[in-house]
């Protein structure tokens, strides 16, 4: 549990906290106009404490996730619906031509930098 005290979680507990108060005291706001007579006021008076309820259905989220260990997990390529897949990278042999290898070589390079995040 003590990773929740850590920097970036209690920034993260203190942002939720500081929204889910601002969203209530807007729909306690909007209560208060609604009931002076402003008839659009009562839509506001559903839609702000739904934005309070949001907030912590995804802190919860957001702390299950740490506890079951997915946010440090690595999903790897993803590849959407109904696209191409990856090319096949065929395996040539260049064991011949000194500058074709020198150039293959750099080629790998280059694509293994550009697959680093």
């Amino acid at each position: 549990m003590r990773r929740f005290f850590r920097p970036g979680w209690l920034g993260l507990h203190s942002i939720a906290i500081v929204l889910i108060g601002i969203f209530m005291l807007a729909g306690w706001w909007q209560l208060e106009r609604a009931q002076g007579g402003n008839l659009q006021s009562w839509a506001y008076v559903i839609e702000w404490p739904m934005f309070a309820i949001f907030v912590v259905a995804m802190w919860v989220r957001m702390v299950r996730d740490e506890l079951r260990g997915e946010t440090n997990a690595d999903p790897g390529p993803v590849t959407p619906p109904g696209a191409a897949p990856s090319p096949v990278i065929a395996d040539i042999d260049d064991e011949d031509d000194e500058e074709l290898a020198a150039y293959n070589r750099r080629l790998a390079r280059l694509n293994d930098e550009a697959a680093r995040p």
